[in-house]
């Protein structure tokens, strides 16, 4: 049997689809630094075999799957191909795995991962459904019908995919070390569209997105009237949030969900807007989006003693700001605490003052380093040229996280892509 050996394995999508390759009962490794990352547990859990880095890892009889983030220089993909082992990257493998399903690729600048586990937790309660989802969260369900994905626009890497269904949630600048401004993540998102073979569902109130082009129907989603889905009488209790969608101007049926803010009200209507075409029962769609318990770091809550701790994946300005409101709407009387890592230099440098006018948004701000990444792990930034422009902020090391407990019975939410959990674990660790 082939043994599918992942360099890179602990990255969020790898780790997933390495999941899957599993669960469908392939003998799958992996290699990857030895530093802790959130997907690691998991994969320990399932019984995959990680390894550091090592040429010596690759043998024959294997196939490689190469994470985005390595280079072909990495010492294991060229000892691959000097003994003749295929390599593939991940991309590419995910392109040809899903012509297997009805494929429906989430893809956007924000609200890929939070989407793709919804769409995979509704569709499954009517078929079954394997998924891959950016939290390092992937399965691969026995004769599954349908196949929900992440599709990443990093490095224009959707391009390997031509799915049956695309939902596209918004188009924003990020990403600066690869794109040059926002009509160059625009043209990449244009040339996806005309890889789709039956639809894609857009997010009608996004000014760029209005503007795709396609060869297949471009059903629209979101608050404006001019929405083929509109969701209209929202509001918000203790227990989540209710809306009414309405289809080309006609009543549809009433939703409700158990999170907060416009975002989640517009995944869940990318959601409800495919489960209509794809003609999923309506009932089945309300009680799936009822169930729904989220995905990992998206606004995941933990009490401990009278403070509310959120550990959230929101790393550009617009995610931040996701998220404080969505804080500030589910806790209105609670002082909201952001403690935040920019994540890469290139894109603290670009956002600067939009990092600093989100962040303001808060009723406190702690600041960590920067953390770098596999593609570019320093810069002449400083996380105090980010400080100085946010009044009263505060510098945080992981061990003077006990700062924290002046804040009581507020809401601390700890944002960032890199390796902002460890703060949060240095405090739980504290006030234990």
């Amino acid at each position: 049997m082939i043994t599918y050996h992942f360099v890179g394995i602990k990255g969020s999508g790898m780790s997933a689809l390495a999941h899957i390759l599993h669960e469908k009962g392939y003998a799958v490794q992996g290699s990857d630094i030895e530093k802790t990352f959130f997907t690691q547990k998991a994969l320990e859990d399932a019984g995959i075999l990680i390894l550091p880095f090592n040429e010596d890892n690759i043998q024959e009889g294997m196939t490689v799957v190469a994470g985005n983030a390595f280079s072909d220089d990495h010492e294991e993909i060229k000892r691959a191909e000097e003994i003749g082992v295929p390599v593939i990257r991940y991309h590419k493998f995910l392109g040809d795995f899903i012509q297997n399903f009805t494929s429906v690729a989430i893809t956007g600048s924000h609200g890929k991962t939070s989407t793709t586990g919804l769409m995979a937790h509704v569709i499954s309660g009517a078929a079954p459904t394997s998924y891959l989802i950016g939290d390092g969260t992937g399965c691969g369900v026995k004769d599954a019908q349908y196949f929900a994905f992440e599709a990443c626009e990093y490095r224009r890497h959707f391009l390997s995919y031509a799915p049956d269904y695309a939902v596209m949630t918004n188009i924003d600048f990020d990403h600066p070390d690869y794109f040059a401004n926002v009509d160059d993540v625009f043209s990449a998102f244009q040339e996806m569209a005309k890889q789709v073979k039956k639809a894609i569902f857009a997010c009608g109130d996004d000014e760029y997105l209005q503007g795709i082009q396609a060869n297949v129907p471009v059903v629209f989603y979101g608050f404006g009237e001019e929405n083929d889905f509109q969701a209209r009488n929202a509001s918000f209790d203790e227990n989540g949030t209710t809306f009414d969608v309405f289809v080309r101007n006609e009543y549809y049926a009433n939703f409700r969900i158990r999170g907060y803010g416009d975002h989640n009200i517009l995944n869940a209507l990318s959601v409800i807007g495919l489960c209509q075409y794809e003609e999923i029962d309506t009932n089945i769609v309300q009680e799936r989006l009822l169930t729904f318990s989220g995905v990992k770091r998206r606004f995941t809550e933990k009490k401990v003693g009278g403070q509310v701790l959120i550990d959230d994946y929101a790393h550009h300005p617009t995610e931040i700001r996701a998220t404080i409101n969505a804080a500030r709407q589910k806790y209105p009387d609670r002082e909201i605490v952001a403690v935040f890592q920019p994540h890469t230099f290139s894109r603290t440098q670009t956002f600067l003052d939009e990092f600093a006018d989100t962040l303001n948004k808060a009723d406190a701000v702690y600041l960590c380093d920067i953390f770098g990444s596999a593609r570019e792990n320093h810069g002449k930034l400083t996380i105090e040229d980010l400080q100085k422009k946010i009044p009263g902020a505060r510098l945080m090391k992981e061990e003077g996280t006990a700062v924290l407990e002046e804040h009581e019975s507020s809401v601390l939410i700890f944002m960032g892509a890199g390796d902002i959990q460890k703060f949060q674990a240095a405090y739980e660790q504290y006030s234990a």
